[in-house]
């Protein structure tokens, strides 16, 4: 005897118990996604949920096809919510960035960082703000507030101290001051050379 593929073919559950699956289904996906974040399962899970308990309301009327027709529409309702509300961080700042937007983040020194050696932790540096570190100038203790100047590929930043007081203009004054200094040593170099 061949036995029927489904479960509510069979005449095990019937279907007055296909609301109650659909809410237990959606809890289930909203409950992995509030345990593994990332928007995976929060729009079907919405459905499901929701279609289960309008489902659960509407009793005897709540056949196969209109529990279908409910989880569509308040799937399309939630992922239009989704969308528009932007749940999981601002617009656009979900997108993949290169390893440039790390140029000119703020964070501190979590472990001594020399020119060859260090670690820092960024504010706003991602899923994993802890960054293998390298200083533009001698060392820097830990706490120390630092900037990033070069973000080196993302996998080792180059930093630079802030001292205290100090805002980006200053920062940047300091920078032309030093290229300054670089470009009239460069000129100065072929002067000593010919009086030598």
């Amino acid at each position: 005897m061949a036995h029927p593929p489904f479960l509510l073919q069979s005449g095990l559950i019937g279907p007055e118990t296909l609301p109650l699956l659909l809410v237990l289904a959606g809890l289930g996906l909203s409950l992995a996604e509030a345990l593994a974040p990332g928007a995976h399962f929060v729009v079907l899970g919405v459905a499901l949920l929701a279609a289960g308990l309008i489902g659960l309301l509407i009793g005897p009327f709540a056949t196969p096809l209109v529990l279908g027709l409910l989880v569509f529409v308040f799937g399309g309702l939630a992922l239009y919510g989704y969308r528009e509300f932007d749940l999981y961080g601002g617009k656009g700042e979900s997108r993949t960035s290169d390893s440039q937007a790390l140029t000119g983040k703020m964070g501190r020194v979590t472990e001594r960082v020399t020119p060859t050696d260090g670690e820092v932790k960024l504010d706003e540096g991602g899923f994993n703000p802890y960054y293998a570190a390298r200083s533009v100038h001698g060392e820097l203790a830990v706490g120390s507030e630092v900037i990033v100047v070069d973000p080196g590929g993302g996998n080792v930043v180059t930093v630079e101290g802030v001292g205290p007081g100090e805002d980006e203009i200053d920062r940047e004054l300091a920078r032309e001051r030093a290229r300054r200094r670089e470009s009239e040593a460069r000129e100065r170099e072929p002067e000593d050379v010919e009086k030598a």
